[in-house]
């Protein structure tokens, strides 16, 4: 990546990716007992925890996808965060009407963006971050 034009578009990927795990964390902590409700309505066991340890993925995560810190590793801790919620959470299958409809447009969702994080995974920070700095040093 030569062109300073196309070093930037990983760090603008990396902000617009870090920006949806951020604010979803941020929610889960300013709604906390309400998530917990609706994740134990859904049978997910052990709840607050759940959702406790949910958000510090999802922050800190955003956090380091920011930084270009180790964004590889984020990348997947956070594709395979989203596949079971996806499925348990986004279940469009057994729901109707606009129910349906919208966690159809969520389910779908979270597949585009596990799709934008296997290319992270792949092709990593990009010039502008913490992991091409420490490669220069290596």
């Amino acid at each position: 990546m030569s062109d300073s034009s196309e070093s930037v578009k990983p760090l603008i990927g990396r902000i617009l990716m870090g920006l949806i795990f951020l604010i979803s964390g941020s929610f889960k902590i300013m709604g906390y007992s309400q998530i917990v409700g609706f994740a134990a309505a859904k049978g997910l066991p052990f709840a607050g925890i759940a959702i406790a340890c949910a958000a510090a993925v999802e922050i800190l995560g955003a956090l380091a996808m920011f930084a270009g810190y180790q964004v590889r590793v984020v990348a997947w801790i956070w594709i395979l965060f989203l596949i079971p919620v996806t499925l348990v959470f986004h279940n469009f299958w057994k729901m109707q009407g606009m129910e349906q409809q919208d966690n159809m447009g969520h389910f779908m969702k979270n597949l585009g963006i596990i799709g934008g994080l296997l290319f992270v995974s792949t092709f990593g920070a990009g010039a502008y971050s913490v992991d091409a700095a420490r490669a220069k040093k290596a």
